[in-house]
């Protein structure tokens, strides 16, 4: 990195820091520190909701599964967002703002009971551990690769091989003082930030890089229908780069996984609770599902190109290799064991390939001094942004709805405001245990939904019963998630990706069915998760007492008064915003077809 790349780095590292300290003063009371006083305009929760789920697992992921599954990936946003979003935003936000729950377990603890509650809360705060570790470990493989910090870790007296540690510990570092000082105000205005760095960043990226291959045509001739048609192949699971048929894909990712996420994932609710009333807070998904439509073209296509490049040794620059990793497919290097330096191998014998560095192999290949440092500014601003929301939703889940509710009920206003202090420490130290988890897989996509599939799709079934049924119980929601997730386990203990080993990928009770790829043994293990949650919940359900229709106001549909329209122009109400971003999903499916 040349001098102007580190001043770019600098400036980010000051801004951010700055914002934590700006908002320092006005952290007050817990609702100022955990939901950023609900005064949040619609607009910028609207980015925030979307850039919340723009971190490492987005940026570096969805250009590693671009590289791996090609443009079918580009399901992640048209099929397994959008949708989703839309659906937030008419259906479900008036339940979560109306009912002034501050937390997604807290409206389960209202419409259900406290022991379903719990269950969410312990089990969402150990799902969002693992995102926030997938980001962090994101930062320090760049860094890694980049050699970003090699002088200052040589001129410490450490060896090459610390790096990983220290940029793990610098990460931390940074996102532990920001979001302990300005919570969650300060996270949301950092993922504002991060989503016009992004667009910066990547931006010229894919144009230059589309541009060297000849533009659309030019890729498509060079990789192939499998890469750049993202319907095709899917009437059977060996037919396409995927390795799921149609159905698993829309069922497993369509449906259970998208919409388990973005309606009942606490992290991305949050920023749309935050907005300053109900016409805002329903306004905010549908506001981030605009720019989450054109993201593919930023984030998937780099990966896309990677692959299509002529493969090439190592770059260097002065004599020096800043490269990880041998050339492999494209200008994506093998993934690299760290003692032994020689590529890693599956189970088959062959050299694992590291998709996880498409998008920085793509930095190092075309950006110049300056450019590089905005390209690097952008990805360290996603993962420490991805980092923060987790790290907020986590203290917010753990203060209120295990610590006040379990440990210290009846405790003060300050107290709780402390205590979401000191969760942010150690919900950031427990991150850090996540991140070297993540070193076993070649793209952490393949990772973050595995984790989906155990919580946010039994979390899904529970929501959509509870809402739309009032005839659920709370017994058939507790019982209804545990059933869920151990489906969950279970599936994957049977089963394993090709290629992989028996243990953290699956296989570990035994192996009665091996799928084409990860991804599918996601889809279908969030798609069992889904289904048992949703028939046991039923089933006890109607076997035990059903709850009062007078508390059930307000948290179920049929049982909630519609919210009224604030005086908005057409275009700007919810309905004439969800009717517009679907046209456009529509439109590109029909494209990319």
């Amino acid at each position: 990195m040349a001098a102007i790349d580190w001043l770019i780095l600098a400036l980010y590292f000051v801004f951010v820091l700055g914002i934590g300290v700006a908002l320092k003063g006005s952290m007050k009371t817990s609702t100022d520190f955990f939901l950023a006083g609900r005064a949040i305009p619609a607009w910028v929760c609207g980015l925030a909701f979307m850039s919340a789920n723009l971190g490492a697992q987005e940026v570096i992921g969805m250009g590693a599964s671009g590289a791996k599954y090609g443009i079918a990936t580009s399901h992640f946003y048209w099929i397994g967002a959008i949708p989703a979003m839309v659906f937030v935003g008419i259906f479900m936000m008036p339940f979560y703002y109306g009912s002034r729950a501050r937390s997604v377990p807290e409206y389960l603890r209202l419409r259900f009971d406290e022991k379903t509650r719990g269950l969410n809360a312990i089990s969402f705060a150990i799902m969002t551990i693992f995102s926030s570790g997938i980001s962090m470990y994101a930062i320090a493989k760049l860094i890694q690769t980049l050699h970003v910090f090699d002088n200052v870790v040589q001129r410490a007296g450490l060896s090459s091989a610390r790096i990983f540690d220290v940029a793990i510990l610098i990460s931390a570092l940074v996102v532990l003082i920001y979001t302990f000082l300005g919570g969650l105000s300060s996270a949301i205005y950092n993922e504002v930030l991060q989503f016009f760095l992004i667009v910066a960043g990547f931006l010229p990226l894919s144009y230059l890089g589309l541009k060297n291959v000849g533009g659309w045509t030019g890729l498509k001739a060079t990789l192939g229908s499998s890469y750049t048609h993202s319907w095709a192949g899917l009437g059977h699971a060996h037919t396409n780069r995927l390795g799921v048929e149609w159905f698993g894909l829309v069922m497993g990712l369509g449906f259970v996984l998208s919409f388990g996420y973005w309606c009942t994932d606490f992290l991305v609710v949050q920023r749309a609770m935050a907005a300053k009333s109900m016409s805002a807070a329903r306004r905010t998904p549908l506001i981030g599902a605009f720019p989450k439509m054109l993201f593919p073209f930023l984030v998937i296509l780099p990966g896309l190109i990677a692959v299509a490049l002529p493969t090439q040794p190592p770059p260097s620059r002065g004599g020096v290799a800043i490269a990880a990793a041998p050339p492999g497919q494209g200008i994506i290097p093998y993934k690299v064991d760290a003692s032994s330096g020689k590529p890693m191998l599956d189970n088959d014998g062959k050299p694992q390939l590291d998709y996880d560095l498409a998008v920085p192999s793509m930095l190092i290949h075309y950006f110049p001094a300056g450019m590089l440092g905005l390209g690097l500014t952008a990805l360290l601003a996603s993962f420490m942004s991805g980092m923060a929301g987790n790290v907020t939703a986590f203290n917010t889940v753990w203060t209120y709805d295990i610590y006040q509710s379990y440990i210290r009920p009846g405790a003060s206003d300050e107290h709780y405001l402390w205590m979401g202090r000191a969760a942010t420490v150690f919900g950031i130290a427990f991150s850090i245990a996540a991140a070297y988890m993540a070193n076993h897989f070649n793209n952490i996509m393949d990772m973050l939904q595995l984790v989906f599939a155990f919580v946010n799709a039994p979390l899904f079934a529970t929501f959509l019963l509870g809402m739309f049924w009032k005839r659920t119980t709370g017994h058939g929601a507790f019982t209804g998630l545990l059933a869920g997730t151990a489906a969950a386990a279970i599936h994957h203990g049977l089963t394993l990706p090709a290629g992989a080993l028996s243990g953290i990928k699956g296989g570990w009770l035994a192996v009665l069915h091996t799928y084409p790829s990860e991804m599918a043994q996601n889809f279908w293990t969030a798609i069992y998760a889904w289904t048992t949650c949703f028939v046991v919940s039923i089933l006890v359900s109607l076997l035990t007492r059903a709850p009062e229709e007078s508390k059930l106001v307000g948290l179920v549909y049929s049982l909630t008064p519609r919210p009224r329209e604030e005086h908005l122009a057409w275009y700007a109400r919810p309905a004439s915003l969800a009717i517009m971003v679907l046209i456009g999903t529509v439109l590109l499916n029909i494209i990319f077809w």
